[in-house]
């Protein structure tokens, strides 16, 4: 691993709702972000060296030149180098860290990095058609895979190593849902019992595999932004959270070389990014982790070391996932309630993680929060990244 010698810390930032956001475009979701971080970092417009927007698009917006976008939400962001950065449901990470390796080799002193998506101005089978093609295609999506059925079949391979854990995966919906009535910027702000997660009904079918309707993320519109400086520069602002490790890990694309029950590579990034911060996953205060259907986050307590591989659900028999746990986890409702924008999900865990940690998450806030832990993930567990973040100021 390098040694970094320049720091890097989040000093503004914005989110906008999720949703169904109706006449927002991908540009108005972008610029109005954009406006707020830089004005929450209380500095100029002109201050910024370089910005990187995360999408995926794909097809959702018929713009896919999209970076430039950005300078329209100030005129001294002209002449700004502006790139936009692809990684599937992972490209909000990969933008800011793009934008951290920028500052890091002295290429700027302040980034703006922005994450956005508008989903729902295409069909329900355009959705799932463009998300599809983040798989293997080859082997994956040509087959008729799409993803749900690509973590249907995650799900069933757990199931059958492990023991049907149809009642685990309803209870991380229950939490998730619980935890997003108190997100603001949350799509669906309204609690589910258990009785309804658990149970396939008319309100709740099979979507794939052994998945239901509530182990499913939600199709959205949205966006975040983050304003990262240079340690020396963030000195001088009013907040600082401090980018305190980070890591990519890529696996194989193709899900027949890999065995996905496993989740390697989230396991070999959480490890990395720890082993950097030089702390142990019980040292942080909270964590952000990639729920895009339920048996992801399941599958995320094993790999971040909360219990050992087939033993995830304990984490919630004992409490330690939930409000007020040893290890709280997707206090923002995660992407199950507050929503999935794909561009704009890791930005969005940075901007949630950091209001935490400065204490200005509101209903979600965490006492004394010192240490966050945020995992996102593109496609079948193929792009992982995991940050650790720490409050500066």
């Amino acid at each position: 691993m390098t040694q970094r010698n320049v720091g890097v810390s989040i000093v503004g930032w914005a989110h906008s709702p999720f949703g169904r956001l109706g006449e927002a475009d991908l540009e108005s979701l972008i610029t109005d972000v954009s406006r707020e971080a830089i004005a929450h970092a209380g500095m100029p417009a002109a201050d910024i060296d370089s910005i990187w927007l995360g999408n995926l698009n794909g097809g959702f917006s018929p713009e896919i030149f999209c970076s430039s976008l950005v300078l329209q939400a100030d005129d001294d962001l002209r002449f700004r180098p502006a790139t936009r950065v692809e990684n599937a449901c992972a490209s909000g990470a990969a933008a800011l860290y793009a934008a951290a390796d920028a500052i890091e080799a002295g290429r700027a002193k302040i980034a703006l990095v922005v994450g956005a998506e508008k989903m729902t101005a295409v069909s329900g089978d355009e959705v799932t058609r463009i998300l599809g093609s983040a798989s293997y295609v080859k082997e994956e999506a040509s087959r008729g895979m799409s993803f749900p059925a690509i973590f249907g079949t995650v799900a069933s391979g757990y199931f059958e190593r492990y023991g049907d854990q149809s009642e685990t995966l309803a209870r991380i919906a229950v939490k998730n849902h619980a935890n997003g009535v108190a997100n603001p910027y949350a799509q669906m702000r309204k609690a589910l019992d258990f009785a309804f997660c658990n149970t396939v009904s008319e309100k709740n079918p099979i979507i794939a595999g052994p998945l239901r309707k509530t182990d499913c993320s939600l199709v959205s519109d949205g966006a975040a932004a983050v304003v990262l400086a240079a340690d020396d520069v963030a000195a001088g602002l009013s907040r600082a959270v401090r980018l305190r490790a980070r890591a990519q890990v890529n696996d194989f694309l193709p899900m027949s070389r890999r065995d996905t029950v496993a989740f390697e590579g989230p396991r070999r990034a959480w490890q990395q990014a720890l082993s950097q911060a030089g702390c142990g996953i019980w040292d942080l205060s909270f964590a952000e982790v990639h729920d895009c259907f339920t048996i992801a986050e399941l599958l995320s307590y094993e790999a971040m070391g909360l219990t050992k591989p087939g033993e995830g659900a304990r984490a919630l028999e004992d409490g330690t996932v939930f409000r007020g746990g040893r290890l709280p986890v997707n206090l923002s409702g995660g992407l199950k309630a507050k929503g999935h924008p794909i561009g704009a999900t890791g930005v969005s865990m940075h901007v949630i993680s950091a209001m935490q940690l400065t204490g200005t998450a509101g209903d979600m806030q965490v006492p004394d929060a010192s240490l966050a832990g945020i995992f996102n993930m593109g496609g079948s567990a193929v792009a992982n990244y995991v940050s650790i973040l720490e409050p500066v100021k």
